[in-house]
């Protein structure tokens, strides 16, 4: 649940990186409230709740898909992208620094830059 809250807290922002238990813990309890707001508007007959929470975690969510895909070293577009950007969501993100800011995880000793890098392999070894 705090990671549902701090992406609440992050309202409307679309810097830095956001890890992917973040952001699949907040598409996970705002599918349970979706569907309990379904039920309870069912049961009223008042679906308007529903679309109240909707339109409430609109901006929440695209700002966290888009702090996704800056974790894996994407730009936040990628999330326009369908089959893609769900592949990019349950990838573990870039260790080290990115493009995009520091390691939501903390790990240290390499970024984005050492992937691109060849190995140094000593051929007298």
């Amino acid at each position: 649940m705090n990671y549902y809250l701090a992406v609440l807290k992050n309202y409307a922002q679309f810097t830095g990186r956001a890890r992917r238990s973040e952001y699949w813990y907040f598409a996970l309890f705002s599918l349970i409230i979706s569907i309990i707001l379904m039920v309870i508007g069912k049961a009223i007959g008042f679906m308007g709740l529903y679309n109240i929470y909707s339109l409430a975690v609109l901006i929440p969510s695209i700002a966290v898909g888009v702090r996704r895909m800056h974790d894996v070293n994407k730009s936040g577009w990628f999330i326009l992208i369908p089959i893609y950007n769900l592949i990019l969501a349950c990838t573990d993100g870039t260790p080290g620094d990115n493009n995009y800011g520091p390691d939501p995880k903390g790990r240290e000793g390499f970024g984005a830059a050492d992937y691109e890098k060849p190995f140094d392999i000593d051929p007298a070894n």
